[in-house]
């Protein structure tokens, strides 16, 4: 596997992800980043480029639409053994992402408010967040997916030790983790819309 040498970070929760984020880029790992954890690396001294910048595209509609783009997805599913992938990607200007760390919008949080209305509750539905999640852990092979703060630590020591690389085994237990965090995510919103939606 080639060295972890871009990162795209978006997260709700922003525990930990300053010194994780520090420790990428002493490693020489870009991030790219999105709204408010754009604001809080840069808050933290370090260098990001806006998903915008790699889309070309602004975010819209309060921002609903963020990464659901070919620049980043594509970036993300590119099979790096696939000379047609790698070609398509160079080709129509799409930047290959290593490393995605993505924490879901906390929907159970507030849906479990004081008061919140069905508006509320379906803005904290997270769209980009899953796709992107789901589309790194199915490109395991070659992408680190990290949904989980508790796991920067263990990253971050693995790319250490090699040099820049991640496991095999750690991808694919970070991608099956992925999955059952998504799962889980859409049964409580199935959960709540059941009970709520109608």
């Amino acid at each position: 596997m080639k060295r972890v040498e871009r990162a795209l970070l978006s997260v709700s929760d922003k525990s930990g992800l300053a010194d994780f984020a520090r420790g990428l880029s002493e490693l020489g790992v870009s991030l790219i980043s999105t709204g408010g954890t754009a604001k809080a690396l840069r808050a933290a001294g370090l260098d990001v480029t806006d998903v915008s910048e790699v889309t070309r595209f602004p975010e819209l509609m309060d921002g609903r639409i963020k990464t659901l783009h070919p620049r980043i997805h594509g970036g993300l599913l590119a099979r790096r053994d696939v000379p047609a992938h790698l070609a398509a990607c160079a080709e129509h200007g799409i930047p290959l992402i290593d490393l995605v760390v993505v924490n879901l919008y906390p929907f159970v949080k507030t849906i479990h408010a004081p008061g919140v209305t069905l508006e509320a509750a379906i803005e904290q539905i997270d769209i980009g967040g899953p796709a992107m999640l789901r589309a790194a852990a199915k490109n395991y092979a070659a992408v680190t997916v990290v949904c989980n703060p508790e796991r920067y630590a263990q990253v971050l020591g693995e790319l250490r030790v090699g040099e820049g690389c991640t496991s095999a085994e750690l991808r694919a237990e970070l991608a099956c983790e992925v999955y059952a965090h998504t799962a889980e995510y859409d049964r409580q919103i199935a959960a709540y819309l059941r009970e709520h939606g109608g």
